[in-house]
């Protein structure tokens, strides 16, 4: 028997170092597509939080609880819509197969530019717990995904609105007008 999730297309992650765009852009295409927008940030503990907002990066162990939360919320979110757009560092090859173990297949959009402009984009930031000073430490832990991820890359020097009509494009939704 086929249930709603089996039909629901897979969801799709937005990833990269902080300061790339992710939930900018993981919203845009959420309301484009009339979709649900999930932030895996809003899944961290406050033990996580504390950690980088004293400005040191988390370790693999600080994230398995948190990937497998965002990984229900995800799936959870799959029951109540059929597009479901969720925007998550993912640094490592291991932190998305974590995700998949509990997702299945995503879609995968990686968002990638030059350190400068990426800072520039941080310092800009108001309000944010992940301090500049972590930039260059995600930066060495970020193993792009590979061509067996079939990923899409994005190069943040375009505008959101570029980016998102890519990624819909790419993913059968038709931006709407």
């Amino acid at each position: 028997m086929t249930n709603a999730l089996d039909l629901a297309p897979p969801p799709i992650l937005v990833m990269g170092v902080c300061g790339t765009g992710k939930t900018t852009l993981a919203k845009r295409i959420a309301e484009a597509a009339e979709g649900v927008y999930l932030d895996a940030d809003d899944y961290h503990p406050v033990e996580n939080v504390t950690h980088m907002a004293a400005g040191l990066p988390l370790n693999d162990a600080m994230r398995w609880g948190w990937l497998d939360q965002v990984a229900k919320v995800v799936k959870a979110s799959q029951h109540e819509a059929s597009f479901v757009v969720f925007a998550c560092s993912a640094l490592k090859f291991s932190y998305r197969e974590r995700l998949r173990k509990g997702l299945g297949t995503m879609h995968i959009a990686h968002l990638t530019g030059p350190r400068e402009l990426i800072a520039q984009r941080m310092a800009a930031r108001e309000s944010h717990y992940m301090p500049i000073t972590l930039l260059d430490s995600q930066l060495a832990d970020m193993e792009p995904p590979g061509p067996e991820e079939v990923p899409l890359i994005c190069d943040i020097s375009h505008p959101p609105e570029v980016l998102c009509a890519q990624i819909l494009r790419e993913w059968g939704k038709a931006p709407l007008s």
